[in-house]
């Protein structure tokens, strides 16, 4: 054995001794800021941020902890993004469509009208293109993102009077979050971009006279169903509306291989956990609502065709005016094109005929 194998087994076995390596007790304990969008009330989709946080902690023997901040307890709902891009707070928790004024590209990285459900989001953004054409438009705001939940598909709102036409939603005040009141609007729809926790006063005091959130468990907690009777479905404009987390890119970039490897693990558990939670609570929570007297309605037929004709053409003007979201759409539509065409042969089939059975 040479000199430099000896001193070199030698170094190894003193640091063996000494029962950890070098490296671990120099790493500095790591302390990161997480502003949400969603009040704490809503355990399901506020909760996914306490998921992420609590596995990265768990992950990193504790040496990097996420402070998980609720909105408006340091920044409002709707000023995450800017805090991420400006560095305020290393990262966020949010659905992207929120901030589509900005740019509108915004809204592929969550849901637009008639866009992709659930596993197919998942599917264009781990399999597709998805992630990484968004991370390139992220890039633009100072951002990494990672996928940070779905919701499934959502229901359609909260209605005062009964909606028998198209011709019902003119002039009526909607809250709608995100892309959806964009094609609403051309309907006769008069958009509100409202924060969770503030939809229910707004209600009541008659400011909208609709709203929508997601579905029955958050809804029944919120208590829809006492200002208004009619429960709407489907929420067209949220097929498979994707939750993000947002990191500031200087912070991302600061990390260690093994930090970075565990953000995006912890990322991933949150996003599976998220849609697990929704699918296993909505169905008691659609039952309470409806035995408490909430009626169910389905959109007219006429409804779903004008939205779906609006929701084309103005994707198509979008085309035409905005680069970033012509370069993204273009992937999205064609992973949208081939996905559905697989699933008319297995998921609708098999789900139609379950849904006719008595289980």
């Amino acid at each position: 054995m040479d000199r430099r194998s000896v001193i070199k087994n030698a170094g190894i076995a003193g640091i063996l001794a000494a029962g950890a390596a070098p490296a671990v007790h120099a790493q500095a304990a790591i302390r990161w800021r997480l502003a949400s969008s969603f009040p704490k009330s809503l355990d399901t989709i506020h909760g996914a941020a306490d998921t992420f946080a609590k596995a990265v902690k768990a992950m990193s023997g504790g040496k990097f902890e996420i402070s998980v901040h609720a909105a408006g307890e340091i920044m409002p709902a709707f000023g995450v993004v800017d805090g991420v891009q400006q560095g305020s707070v290393e990262m966020c928790h949010t659905a992207p469509y929120y901030f589509f004024g900005k740019d509108e590209t915004f809204a592929l990285g969550c849901a637009i009208p008639f866009g992709l459900n659930s596993r197919q989001m998942t599917a264009w953004m781990y399999e597709g293109n998805g992630l990484k054409l968004m991370r390139e438009f992220y890039a633009k705001y100072n951002i990494v993102s990672f996928p940070g939940g779905n919701t499934g598909a959502q229901m359609g709102g909260w209605f005062r009077k009964e909606i028998k036409s198209v011709a019902d939603l003119k002039g009526l005040k909607f809250r709608i979050g995100g892309f959806g009141g964009k094609v609403l609007e051309r309907l006769g729809v008069v958009p509100q971009n409202i924060p969770g926790g503030d939809i229910y006063p707004a209600l009541e005091k008659g400011t909208i006279d609709s709203a929508e959130w997601i579905g029955p468990y958050d809804d029944l907690k919120l208590g829809f169903s006492k200002v208004a009777p009619f429960y709407y479905y489907p929420g067209f404009w949220e097929g498979g509306p994707q939750l993000d987390f947002f990191i500031n890119d200087k912070a991302f970039a600061a990390l260690s291989p093994e930090n970075k490897a565990i953000v995006e693990a912890a990322a991933a558990m949150a996003h599976t956990d998220m849609q697990a939670k929704y699918d296993a609570r909505n169905p008691a929570a659609l039952k309470q609502l409806v035995g408490s007297g909430t009626k169910l309605r389905e959109f007219p037929k006429d409804v779903m065709a004008a939205a779906f004709k609006e929701s084309m053409a103005f994707y198509e003007e979008l085309n035409a005016k905005n680069a970033n979201w012509k370069k993204v759409y273009t992937d999205y539509a064609k992973f949208r094109g081939d996905s559905n065409l697989w699933f008319q042969f297995t998921e609708m089939k098999f789900d139609q005929f379950m849904q006719k059975q008595k289980l």
